[in-house]
């Protein structure tokens, strides 16, 4: 990773800082920073250097290949795709509406993925920066460091998605990458055994989860104004929620919030979201800045994930997260969070949430039942829309005549949420780089900014091995000003 200063083409008067790649998060980033004379920070942006081209090669294939070639654009979260995917692919083969077996098992599915996925950002990439302190030693501030010092914490975190992991595995058939969605439902239901073999671990779940919830809280209270201001900015709330308004991660309508926490918009069939998102095109990013149409550009960007979802939806309908949901509600007085690094709090709130619906529907015995499949008038035409952990995510796909996939759009999580990553970036950037000489915390703060989002940057695996940082700061006449390194 090099961090550069020079002079901007066309910007006489301004000098570039580029810290690429980000490390620790999904997928390949970069940010640059633009500086005056004074070492003010003008302008930073997150831009997006890879590129996948998913819209484009699933078009010609047959449509019921769709739902395992779309997952392969993830290792993390590959189950929202796929059910995303599933979904939108339903009306294809007449499904407007699956049987309850086939929604239960992909309910249970896609929260056993949430589950999982929360655990594995929040215990694995994020905590060490929460419980160590931003500008900790980098030899402590990992995973490793946090078994050492916290052993129970760690624990709960692995086994917690070691048991999101195995929901998937039993309902999808296997952990990463499985087939268990199909157009119009499922291919495999429970067995009486498998359902046993989850129910004996639901209730450790649940209180490990609320624990993990009550850790969140206690780091963002004790932590006070730090936690609370740093990389604030404020913006539009966006989700799907029931048509209740309840809290609902596999189905539901479009619905936004203004930053003061207002409706602006509700009940949106998802079908119709290309009426109200435009997705627009930037020279610096591989990754698109969605907005609300009707808003413009200027002041239609939003946030999608956990922050948004939990203070979009009116209540939670699980006791224990919605018990949690109105303790975090009241820590703003009033007002929406807007915080980023409230975003761990809220997430957390949501992997418990999803610890207690699994539990749920483990007593359902529409789980064991073989009616799994759906079928109708075909159409041509789907929109799949779940809230992946990550956030909204959109799948829509038109199929020909002849089985083919004509047409693909997707509108994934992070890419709802770039333009909120490069704002908490720049406020970061402002306040604590600022004129300051460079060291590597000061550096992991804007990489804590954009770590709250758990951004999947190009929805990719990880890269393989390691992602070191060296930082030079060089003037325009090429003399080094200062440096810093870490990882490696």
């Amino acid at each position: 990773m090099s961090f550069e200063l020079e002079t901007a083409a066309n910007r006489e008067s301004l000098r570039r800082v580029a810290i690429d790649p980000v490390s620790r998060v999904e997928g390949h980033g970069k940010v640059t920073l633009l500086l005056d004379e004074a070492g003010h920070v003008r302008e930073a942006r997150l831009h997006i250097v890879e590129f996948r081209g998913f819209e484009k090669f699933i078009q010609g294939r047959p449509y019921w290949e769709v739902p395992v070639m779309v997952q392969r654009l993830c290792g993390i979260c590959p189950v929202s795709h796929h059910l995303a995917a599933a979904k939108a692919l339903d009306p294809v083969v007449g499904a407007l509406t699956i049987t309850p077996t086939a929604e239960k098992i992909r309910r249970l599915m896609h929260y056993g993925q949430v589950l999982q996925s929360h655990a594995l950002h929040f215990f694995h990439l994020s905590s060490p920066d929460l419980l160590f302190g931003f500008e900790s030693p980098v030899q402590q501030r990992n995973i490793v460091g946090v078994a050492g010092a916290y052993p129970e914490v760690a624990r709960q975190g692995v086994l917690l998605r070691k048991f999101g992991q195995e929901v998937i595995r039993i309902t999808a058939g296997k952990r990463v990458h499985g087939t268990g969605a199909i157009p119009g439902g499922v291919n495999k239901s429970l067995t009486a055994a498998e359902r046993d073999e989850l129910l004996q671990d639901a209730d450790q779940m649940i209180q490990w989860s609320r624990d993990a919830v009550h850790l969140a809280r206690r780091l963002h209270e004790t932590n006070g104004s730090l936690y609370d201001e740093f990389g604030l900015f404020r913006s539009h709330l966006f989700s799907i929620v029931r048509a209740d308004g309840a809290l609902d991660l596999y189905d539901g309508s479009l619905r936004l919030r203004d930053a003061r926490g207002q409706i602006v918009l509700d009940h949106l069939p998802c079908a119709d979201y290309a009426t109200h998102i435009t997705e627009e095109v930037k020279p610096w990013s591989y990754m698109k800045l969605p907005f609300i149409t009707e808003l413009g550009a200027a002041r239609g960007w939003y946030k999608v994930g956990p922050l948004a979802r939990v203070q979009n939806c009116d209540f939670i309908p699980s006791p224990l997260a919605e018990l949690e949901r109105q303790a975090f509600v009241a820590h703003g007085e009033g007002e929406p969070i807007h915080a980023p690094l409230a975003y761990h709090w809220a997430r957390m709130i949501e992997m418990l949430h999803a610890a207690e619906v699994i539990r749920s529907l483990l007593d359902d015995p529409d789980l064991l039942s073989d009616n799994r499949l759906a079928e109708g008038p075909r159409q041509r035409e789907g929109v799949g829309i779940i809230e992946a952990p990550r956030g909204t995510l959109i799948h829509h796909y038109r199929v020909g005549d002849d089985d083919l996939v004509s047409y693909c759009n997707l509108i994934v999580s992070t890419t709802h949420n770039n333009q909120a990553m490069n704002e908490a970036v720049r406020q970061v950037a402002r306040r604590y780089l600022d004129g300051r000489q460079l060291t590597e915390g000061l550096l992991n703060h804007i990489e804590v900014a954009i770590r709250a989002f758990d951004p999947c940057l190009s929805c990719a695996t990880h890269a393989l091995g390691k992602m070191p940082l060296a930082v030079e700061l060089v003037n325009a006449d090429g003399s080094l000003v200062d440096s810093a390194t870490s990882g490696g």
